[in-house]
């Protein structure tokens, strides 16, 4: 079994920075808007008038000041309020494509490796361009890799997912080193006209290279000690879009075609489960909570993340243990804990350790134990 380890990784940030303060705008022009036309049914208490939202709603539900967005200007339209992204010829490369090559070339680069050197690529997101042919297929024919690819979702979780295949893919002999991407444009599926969640997500993509650890060329590689994953049936977070909804009429455009969750259940069940993962993962590995350097959660909510690290660790964690990207960035799905661990991964000393922790729709929750050798 060849010993793993992360060499290289990327992250493609979207061009367009959109404040707390510009997202509100937008919506409460949408609600005083609505609530103007359907005055006389408010009124006859047929329907119920939109709340406006606030920046300091937002920041103190979520810990969210703003978000990268693949197009602002749709997403700021009141009258739109969904990003205007247009379809490109079946000849061309598809958006998320091109995130995952800029992503990519990053991790690359890191490694210190060309794509001769990869054998498998992997794209994990929450929400794929189409059925087929597979996104990490166009991926690895852009970038000119030989070998496989293939795509995988499990939400929020895609990324943890997707390293623990790729670790299996190396330790077995399939591959001698693995890119696996998520370029995730959350704000896709994003409702902007719900006040409780249109502040939730942003875009971005991240990429990790990891290779068999005897092969690798690069000052600085992360020891995979082990990873871990669980599952656990629930609707609190759900998105109904897909292929089956053209075949009934009356479900197209509903709000359940996007992001939905029941956000107080989310909080109350994930929290002590991505908790006890966490801690159990560690058991396994006999290494104790308070040995490991930093912590990589997935980036959420502000609230739920000090909420896990209290549990690991028994006491509040520090920022610098567990770092938050939340408040720029929002959260970007899969991409997240892989954003965190970007930015921050150079903090950790030779022989530290670090946890990179995913967790959301599903269930799902995946965990990444490294060293830093």
């Amino acid at each position: 079994m060849h010993k793993v380890v992360i060499s290289g990784t990327g992250l493609f940030t979207p061009p367009n920075a959109v404040g707390n303060e510009q997202l509100v705008a937008a919506f409460n022009q949408y609600a005083a808007h609505f609530n103007a036309e359907q005055a006389g049914a408010i009124a006859a208490g047929e329907v119920e008038p939109l709340a406006a939202s606030s920046a300091e709603f937002i920041e103190k539900a979520s810990g969210i000041r703003q978000r990268f967005l693949m197009d602002a200007a749709g997403v700021l339209d009141p009258a739109r309020m969904a990003p205007c992204l247009p379809e490109r010829d079946n000849e061309a490369l598809s958006l998320q494509a091109e995130m995952a090559l800029a992503a990519a070339r990053e991790a690359l680069a890191q490694a210190g490796r060309l794509a001769e050197d990869v054998d498998l690529v992997i794209a994990a997101c929450s929400n794929l361009p189409r059925p087929y042919p597979a996104l990490a297929i166009e991926v690895q024919q852009a970038l000119g890799i030989q070998g496989y690819a293939f795509d995988m979702n499990v939400a929020c979780s895609s990324a943890t997912f997707g390293i623990h295949s790729a670790v299996n893919a190396i330790q077995c002999g399939q591959a001698r080193a693995v890119l696996m991407v998520n370029p995730e444009i959350c704000s896709a599926h994003l409702n902007f006209r719900d006040r409780d969640s249109h502040f939730i997500f942003g875009d971005a993509c991240t990429a990790v290279l990891l290779e068999r650890a005897d092969l690798a060329a690069s000052a600085n590689v992360y020891e995979v000690l082990g990873t871990r994953l669980a599952t656990t049936f629930s609707n609190n977070i759900r998105n109904n879009f897909g292929f089956l909804n053209r075949c009934d009429e009356s479900g197209i455009g509903q709000p359940d075609k996007l992001f939905i969750q029941q956000g107080r259940k989310v909080f109350k069940e994930v929290c002590p489960m991505v908790g006890e993962h966490i801690v159990a993962h560690l058991e396994q590995l006999a290494i104790r909570p308070d040995d490991v350097r930093s912590f990589w959660l997935h980036q959420a909510n502000l609230a739920m993340n000090q909420l896990i690290s209290r549990r690991v660790l028994g006491r509040e964690a520090t920022l610098d243990e567990a770092p938050v990207i939340l408040d720029r960035y929002a959260n970007t799905s899969s991409a997240g804990s892989i954003i965190a661990f970007h930015l921050h991964k150079d903090r950790l000393g030779t022989n530290d350790m670090g946890v990179i922790c995913s967790f959301g729709a599903g269930y799902s929750v995946g965990s990444v134990v490294l060293r830093k050798n």
